[in-house]
């Protein structure tokens, strides 16, 4: 009802990183499935799982028949459980990522306190203050430079020329930077994604290492969980099965694209109407087009049509002999 399948995925993989497991709910569908074998399924949504039991789990799914998030316990059966491949290196309370997430939040309070408005001054007066009236003078003399200060259209006030006045908002010197660039590089380091993939500058050999190490095990772990739950032991007998898949020449260049499109069709290896598909051009309705030839070769010759039959070769021989013998009957009465 209010959500696309871009976004329906999306909601599956954020929540697989936020919550370390998704469960991907059946909302709507055709028959009981905790009761019948196979079911139709009109509508999913994606929930949180709040509470394991053996055969069960409670998971928090939106209602939108109600617009709010319910709890409901469900077999595990009927729910596709998608653990996230990297649990170890997101999710865990000591893990990289949680770390870096600390660490951050941690810089973030120190910069909020540094640039909160405070000046953060220190005034030194002429006088010891140990006994109450020279507490009572000081903190007098305290709200005076506060009243200049907030009454001063740029920020200035004076003082004797016996006080001194230390100014204490500079930044703090931590190591906080330091530790949040070395987290950062060592996720990425676990996670398979370089600076150039996340910048866009990265090379073919860069996205494939990407796609092998971070991409694929992700969506092999959404693809085995939809496979458990929804088709079973039932549907992979019958051969049904769950895939993916992506565009090889999505991140081709042009030049190198028609290279490759003329070694595939050139080798056989793919037809132009697979080819067209894969580069975003509706299929041509040209028998040729779905044939594996190529098409820089000549056409080969058309078949030679095809010689007489045994039968008639025989009954040839036979005619050819009678008139042999026929002929020689004459030679030898003459």
């Amino acid at each position: 009802m209010d959500q696309a399948p871009r976004a329906f995925r999306q909601d599956i993989v954020m929540t697989l990183f936020d919550e370390g497991i998704a469960a991907i709910v059946p909302v709507d569908t055709i028959s009981d499935p905790q009761s019948e074998a196979q079911f139709d399924i009109l509508s999913m949504r994606v929930g949180k799982i709040t509470q394991w039991y053996p055969k069960h789990v409670r998971v928090s799914v939106y209602n939108e028949a109600k617009g709010v998030r319910e709890e409901v316990t469900l077999e595990k059966q009927m729910v596709a459980i998608v653990e996230n491949p990297f649990y170890a290196v997101m999710n865990e309370p000591n893990s990289t990522l949680q770390r870096l997430t600390r660490k951050l939040q941690l810089l973030d309070s120190v910069d909020e306190a540094t640039s909160s408005g405070k000046l953060d001054l220190i005034i030194q007066l002429p006088y010891v203050i140990k006994s109450e009236a020279r507490q009572k003078q000081a903190e007098q003399r305290r709200e005076q430079i506060e009243f200049q200060l907030k009454g001063s259209q740029y920020g200035i006030a004076y003082t004797d020329g016996t006080e001194k006045i230390t100014q204490l908002n500079r930044p703090a010197e931590n190591n906080l930077l330091k530790q949040i660039e070395y987290l950062t590089t060592k996720l990425y380091g676990e996670l398979g994604i370089t600076e150039e993939v996340m910048n866009g500058t990265a090379n073919e050999a860069a996205m494939l290492l990407y796609y092998n190490r971070t991409i694929e095990p992700i969506l092999d772990a959404v693809v085995e969980a939809m496979q458990r739950a929804f088709l079973g032991l039932i549907g992979t007998k019958k051969k049904q099965k769950v895939l993916y898949f992506r565009e090889p020449f999505k991140f081709v260049p042009l030049g190198q694209l028609a290279e490759i499109v003329d070694t595939m069709s050139r080798n056989e290896i793919l037809s132009p109407n697979e080819i067209r598909s894969a580069m975003g051009y509706r299929p041509s309705a040209d028998p040729k087009s779905d044939a594996l030839i190529n098409s820089n070769m000549p056409p080969p010759p058309p078949p030679a049509p095809p010689g007489p039959s045994f039968e008639e070769m025989d009954g040839v021989m036979n005619e050819v002999f009678d008139g042999l013998s026929s002929d020689l009957d004459k030679i030898g009465t003459a």
